[in-house]
């Protein structure tokens, strides 16, 4: 067992990865050179034919990416910025994404783009800041957003391994969150989501680095207004684990979703709605969403600050659910 950065963790899954299976590689722009990234000493270790710097074309080294797949490796592609994955959303969501289905099961394209920095990051401004996992969870890609170190250890290795084409998303602001993750720890399965906080009144699911803030909420709200909430985190938004989902709300009959995507047509309206769908018999106030208002970033961090889902948003939607009078639901 060993105490480790998020980002810790993510080096240590790829270099075990590279290490168990000559198949996998990894392409981006300075990969090799990177002194604090994920790549940090591969190409010293296992060879720069593994770890390779690619021109600044992201459409172009997706591409290469996919034929490398298709061929028989298992590429991990690596983006600076989340913006950038705008530029690569034809091969990836119109190519990889879909001709394992086309061709009948024929070939498979198990490539893993990984964003390790994504989300907004104090003062970068509307074309740095975006957090797109809603777009391809809606394309039908797998789509991963880790919170802690341990998950993102074993959701690296499951995106890597598995046969279809994976987005891999590590929030800005959990790169430097510290985490026990086992000497032995292996891949955790896609679409299986993990309860961080046990509670009885409220179900709070909570993306990637905003579990953090969901878990301080809950603390704050236990010991002042004696309110039980319990934490959900997907882990992975697509495939999404709509069984946990439904068996926490089946428990506290109250759901709040927070989510760093834009409020119209986000992961947290799907949530809201399958829940409002599938689940009304067990809820017994209307469900709340805590997410980032529809509008780019902007520079001046006062106003980036208001535009992105808070703490005192969530603990107030939480306050509502839970003080509903009986009476405003008949």
């Amino acid at each position: 067992m060993a105490r480790m950065r998020y980002q810790q963790a993510l080096a240590r899954a790829l270099r075990d990865e590279m290490l168990r299976d000559p198949s996998v590689f990894v392409l981006g722009e300075d990969v090799r050179a990177s002194l604090r990234g994920v790549t940090r000493g591969l190409a010293a270790e296992l060879g720069e034919q593994r770890i390779i710097d690619t021109p600044i074309s992201e459409q172009a080294f997706t591409g290469f990416a996919m034929g490398a797949a298709l061929a028989g490796h298992r590429p991990v592609v690596e983006f600076q910025i989340p913006s950038l994955l705008f530029t690569a959303f034809e091969p990836i969501v119109n190519q990889a994404q879909k001709f394992r289905l086309m061709t009948g099961g024929q070939a498979k394209v198990p490539v893993t783009y990984i964003v390790p920095g994504s989300g907004a990051r104090m003062g970068l401004a509307a074309q740095h800041s975006d957090h797109p996992y809603a777009l391809f969870a809606q394309a039908g890609v797998k789509t991963v957003v880790p919170a802690t170190a341990s998950d993102a250890y074993g959701l690296f290795l499951a995106s890597i391994r598995d046969d279809d084409p994976v987005v891999f998303f590590a929030p800005a602001a959990a790169l430097g969150s510290r985490e026990e993750v086992a000497d032995d720890a292996d891949a955790i399965p896609l679409g299986v989501g993990r309860v961080h906080r046990d509670g009885e009144d409220v179900t709070v699911v909570a993306v990637g680095h905003l579990v953090r803030d969901a878990l301080k909420v809950a603390e704050a709200l236990a010991e002042s207004d004696g309110i039980s909430v319990e934490v959900f985190d997907p882990r992975t938004v697509h495939p999404f684990d709509w069984d946990g989902l439904a068996a926490s709300v089946r428990k506290t009959g109250r759901l709040v979703v927070i989510d760093d995507t834009n409020r119209t047509c986000g992961l947290a309206a799907e949530i809201v709605a399958t829940a409002a769908e599938e689940l009304a018999d067990a809820l017994v106030a209307p469900p709340r969403r805590i997410t980032r208002a529809d509008a780019p970033i902007p520079f001046a961090v006062e106003l980036e600050v208001a535009l992105l889902p808070s703490r005192e948003q969530l603990a107030a939607a939480i306050r509502s659910v839970v003080t509903v009078p009986q009476e405003a639901l008949r």
